[in-house]
Order: structure tokens, then sequence, then C-alpha cells
């Protein structure tokens, strides 16, 4: 995706005040609906979205390229040196653990997170959407699997203690859980950059394979351009202080726990990118259908 800097886009970072940050979670809010739709409690999942993985389903792409059994060998765990790996084989096993870390998170956050019909708080229906949206999203990252041959790949049980982990997280109070959250998604989102830019050299030369993949990655990636913007809204200035001391060990724990992240990213560059994000770097078919606070649009 090309950088394209323009005017009136400001860093993540923005300050805002108290009244900005409570009419920003009104047009999320908003924003959500519109693109959502109904929430569908049971399924976990969203009438809008379902609507669009429909689509997919339904015009299917699959490679003419079978992915090799190295694959099967190593997306739960490492067990090769990676560096015996061909580069799509090692985009698709990072590509497995990167989704399933997501999966583990939300799949225990949804159990601490209230329905929308019995929700009190604006934030928590807003909570219980943005979980919603990374469930469709693991449909997604399943269907990009599907689009390489790979049918049976699902995300595994959810470890106990871990669920408990993710679980005791989800019941911190509000103020220490956003910043660590925000640095999450922010990560999320430089990964889903760097995938973009790498898919020509990737998969170019099965181009409708290329383009399905991009067209699905881009649907998680507006959502979590938007998820970025949501979770700085939670911050008040100490909050956004906190994050910014965070992201260089968020972003070295998380990256060190994956063999196959230093061998497909500049990671050192991809925590520098979050530090200094700022919208104007985001291309225009993904920025003007996802949302921005009203704070960081400033001239």
């Amino acid at each position: 995706m090309a950088s394209i800097r323009r005017p009136g886009r400001a860093s993540i970072f923005s300050p805002a005040t108290e009244r900005e940050r409570e009419e920003n979670f009104e047009s999320y809010w908003r924003y959500q609906q519109r693109r959502d739709g109904e929430i569908l409690e049971d399924a976990k999942d969203l009438s809008e979205k379902h609507k669009n993985l429909a689509r997919f389903q339904s015009d299917t792409v699959r490679t003419r390229r079978p992915v090799p059994d190295t694959f099967d060998r190593n997306y739960i765990t490492m067990r090769d040196d990676p560096r015996s790996l061909d580069r799509r084989t090692l985009l698709l096993t990072f590509l497995y653990k990167f989704a399933r870390h997501e999966w583990i998170g939300i799949s225990a956050a949804w159990d601490e997170c209230p329905p929308v019909a019995r929700a009190v708080y604006l934030i928590d229906k807003i909570s219980r959407y943005h979980l919603a949206e990374e469930f469709c999203h693991m449909r997604l990252f399943q269907e990009m699997f599907r689009t390489f041959g790979l049918d049976g790949v699902e995300w595994g049980p959810l470890p106990k203690r871990t669920k408990q982990l993710y679980g005791a997280f989800a019941r911190l109070p509000g103020a220490l859980v956003a910043p660590p959250a925000f640095v999450s998604e922010l990560m999320g989102l430089t990964v889903y950059l760097q995938l973009d830019k790498m898919l020509d050299g990737v998969v170019g030369d099965e181009p409708d394979v290329r383009d399905r993949i991009r067209e699905l990655l881009r649907a998680i990636m507006t959502d979590e351009l938007s998820h970025v913007g949501e979770r700085r809204n939670f911050m008040g200035p100490i909050g956004v202080r906190a994050a910014k001391l965070m992201v260089r060990p968020m972003f070295r724990a998380f990256f060190g726990g994956i063999p196959e992240a230093p061998l497909l990213f500049d990671t050192r560059q991809m925590r520098k990118d979050a530090e200094a994000f700022d919208y104007s770097t985001i291309s225009p078919e993904v920025l003007d259908v996802s949302w921005v606070p009203s704070y960081c649009t400033r001239p």
C-alpha cells in the first residue's frame, strides 16, 4: 500500500479533552451500527459482516500451488528451522500464530463483556460490537487459509490457564486495560500494513489469489484502523503517556515469541512506525471507509 501523506491528519497520540472523547464515543457507536448492522450474540457475529463473508464464500478463489507439508508441521509450533521454509509457507505459519493469539484474547474477553441488551454504558455496547468484529476477522482469516487450500485450519481449544489470565485482564479497571489494549491494536495494524505491502512479492505470481487475500486483509484492516482510534479514545493524558512507554516492550515481547517474524518483517521499523503513527500514511481506499477520532483530523 503506497504511503500517501496528506495535510489535515494528525498523530494518534494527539491530545483530546474529555468532552471530545465523549462525542467521539457517540460518533464511533453510530459508525459501528451503520457498518456492522445487527449483532448476532449467539453466533458472535454481525449481520453485515455475515453477508460480506457469504459473498466471499460464494465466489471462491483457490491457489493452484499446494502449500508444502512443512506448513502442517510448523503452523502451531515452529519445529523446523524457519529459514528453511519458503516465503509463502513462512507467511502462513506466521499468520496462523498471529490470528490464534487474537482469538485467545477475544474468546476470554467475550465472557467478561455484557451482551448489548444488558449493557448499561455506551462503552460496553461498543466493546461488545468490537469483540464481535474480531470474531468476524477470525472467519476472514480462515477464508484466507482456504484460499491456499488449507481448509482444516482451526484455532484449537482455549487453554484453561490462558483463558483465566485473559479473563482476569479483562476484569481490570478500564484505566489499566486501555493502554495495553490500544498498543495491541496499533501492533495489529502495523502487521496488516506490512502484509499488504508484501503480497505482490509472495503471491504475485497468482494475481487472483493475491487480489482475494488483499480484499480479505483490507476488510480486516479497515476495522483495525477504526479500533486503533476507538482504543485511543479510552485514554486520557496519563493513559496516552503510559501507552507510549508500552510500545517498545510489547512489540519486543510479541514478535520475540514468533520465530517467523524477523524473517518476514523489520520489526524494529514497525515499532518506530507505531510510535510515530498518524493517519496521513493510510491509503484513501482504507481511510475513507474507516473511522478516525475527530481530534486526529485537525489541520
